[in-house]
């Protein structure tokens, strides 16, 4: 069987930033084991399989995995594969189009608006399915930092303390005083299990408000070894729960707040997130995530 697959960089302008993806397209026969060893052979933090729909109304349906295991939903493959099956529809580069992608996965349906303007990377933006909810308790502090390498003191800043939250998946959101102890910052195995792994979280998202640019809010790293991901150059997902880290913490007024979340700049893959919240009597009542789409490469796989 041939299968024909794109290379995107997503939440980036440029080619070789962001983060990469791959997108596989007509293995709707394919078992979920062969789907498994796909991703394991692009090595990619995600590969998402694009499939066929019997709802006349949507899209496509999405499968995503990780190198290690399949997940219900995941940012940058919705963001990335909704601005593929734009494109695909409307090559021409040389005309506008403004399109609505609505695709099935795990955690239910998600709508994604794509922007195709001439001369420019297309831009999606997706509702988030459902709203971040707390999940979980972390361990103190002191072993907070020993699993990152740092010290107690470089945790928190203002009020922003160690939580975790979910949107079908689950992160540990751990606030970093510096954009200096961000960057120091690293998987210390020694403690890591001891911190995170008895959580049943992804990954473990550090932020800090120091950035690289004026313009963001937040510069952020993202570890998921548990995933097969040492760390990710930008993780849709998780800036959905974070979401309901900044509304926790921070008491956002009612109204529609923008946020530009910096990610990817220690590996060398800068990255640009954007997160829109919509407060209403201090409660979220819905997220959005967007981001900018680059086509690197395609080709044709025997599996």
């Amino acid at each position: 069987m041939q299968l024909k697959f794109h290379i995107l960089d997503v939440f980036t302008d440029k080619p070789f930033g962001g983060n990469p993806l791959a997108v596989v397209h007509g293995g709707d026969a394919l078992p979920s084991s062969d789907m498994q060893r796909i991703a394991r052979e692009f090595n990619l933090s995600e590969t998402v399989f694009v499939l066929a729909t019997d709802k006349p109304a949507h899209s496509a349906r999405l499968r995503i995995f990780t190198p290690l295991r399949e997940l219900p939903f995941a940012g940058h493959p919705t963001v990335g594969a909704a601005a593929l099956i734009a494109q695909l529809k409307t090559p021409d580069p040389a005309t506008e189009h403004d399109h609505l992608v609505i695709l099935e996965e795990d955690i239910g349906t998600v709508r994604v608006g794509v922007r195709q303007r001439p001369g420019l990377a297309a831009f999606a933006e997706f509702d988030a399915p459902k709203l971040p909810a707390q999940a979980g308790v972390l361990p103190p502090v002191d072993k907070i930092a020993a699993a990152l390498g740092l010290i107690p003191s470089e945790i928190g800043f203002e009020n922003h303390k160690p939580t975790c939250f979910a949107v079908g998946t689950a992160f540990a959101f751990v606030p970093i005083a510096s954009l200096d102890a961000i960057a120091r910052a690293d998987i210390n195995s020694l403690h890591w299990a001891e911190a995170f792994d008895d959580q049943g979280l992804a990954g473990v998202y550090i932020y800090t408000r120091q950035c690289q640019h004026t313009t963001s809010s937040f510069h952020v790293r993202m570890f998921a070894p548990a995933l097969g991901i040492r760390e990710d150059s930008a993780t849709g997902s998780a800036a959905v729960c974070f979401a309901g880290v900044v509304q926790h913490f921070d008491g956002l007024t009612d109204g529609h707040h923008r946020r530009i979340i910096e990610q990817g700049y220690e590996m060398g893959r800068p990255s640009a997130i954007t997160l829109t919240l919509a407060v209403d009597a201090g409660r979220l009542t819905n997220i959005r995530i967007g981001g900018h789409v680059v086509r690197v490469a395609e080709g044709v796989m025997e599996v």
